[in-house]
């Protein structure tokens, strides 16, 4: 194996391992080289320092859960290898020009400081769209669920369903046009989790008679950056995960308060007996427009 393709497995291997003890004997052990060659290769390949990197990841791991999750900084910082609250304060506020209390109590959340995964391999980021969306009143149900930030990825295609369901219970017919409103916020409960609210809901006017049981939902004017994905239901999560870890830093966003949306565009006819594996959705961030000089 050349020595691109021995990078990018060990930085496969090295982001499913932040959390675990990865000093440059270990990693130079998993990779079989000595820990010398291995940071001449991986700074050849990637131009990047191996402890720096490791480090910047686990800073950037540890904002989403600081943004996510209601957890003591303490233990997100002893999670990610940091010895003390104040060896890791002084690491983060160096990398994101502020305290981790401020970048947890924030109310915006700006994508400064995080350090996307790097990816050797040829695919390209998802195309953004910036879209202005007017306030629109939509029809639909808001129900919500509890899950730590390693099981969203399961919990969110699941719950998805499971609200898709509930809510086209009352009609026969799949409209054209399905939004599900995504907020995320601290659970207030258990600090390790985030509840999530998740609204399923279509617009007004394509409301069937069947489904007048539904309330009111009001869709919010602002900025948006958009994406769109085509593929199969299941890996949509890890599509949105790349618009947060990769895409929001490298373009650099700012996401304001306020929803995420998921537009999905059906088959609009009668309901089939299982539900698609593929679906085609347009995913929208509010963001707060950059300034233009």
């Amino acid at each position: 194996m050349d020595q691109a393709g021995i990078i990018r497995d060990l930085l496969v291997w090295l982001e499913s391992h932040l959390d675990q003890p990865l000093s440059l004997d270990n990693v130079a052990a998993k990779a079989g080289y000595s820990k010398w060659h291995l940071q001449r290769m991986f700074k050849d390949v990637t131009t990047h320092a191996i402890g720096a990197y490791i480090r910047a990841r686990r800073l950037s791991k540890a904002a989403v859960a600081l943004r996510l999750t209601s957890r003591p900084i303490l233990d997100i910082a002893l999670q990610y290898r940091f010895d003390s609250q104040q060896t890791f304060t002084r690491a983060f506020k160096k990398q994101f020009a502020q305290t981790p209390a401020w970048y947890r109590r924030a109310s915006e959340w700006n994508s400064f400081g995080i350090r996307p995964p790097i990816r050797l391999d040829d695919s390209t980021l998802p195309e953004p769209t910036f879209v202005t969306l007017p306030e629109t009143l939509l029809v639909g149900q808001t129900q919500s669920y509890s899950c730590t930030l390693e099981q969203i990825s399961r919990f969110r295609d699941e719950m998805r369903l499971h609200f898709w369901k509930q809510f086209l219970t009352e009609t026969d017919r799949v409209p054209p046009v399905l939004y599900g409103l995504h907020q995320v916020r601290a659970s207030q409960e258990k600090d390790d989790e985030q509840e999530i609210l998740y609204t399923t809901a279509v617009p007004a006017d394509q409301l069937a008679n069947s489904m007048q049981s539904n309330q009111s939902v009001l869709l919010e004017a602002g900025d948006y950056v958009q994406f769109t994905y085509e593929g199969p239901r299941t890996e949509l999560q890890e599509f949105i995960l790349l618009l947060y870890g990769t895409s929001m830093p490298t373009l650099g966003l700012t996401r304001r308060y306020g929803q995420d949306i998921e537009r999905f565009y059906t088959h609009g006819g009668k309901k089939l007996a299982e539900p698609p594996v593929d679906v085609r959705c347009e995913y929208l961030i509010p963001i707060r427009q950059p300034q233009t000089a």
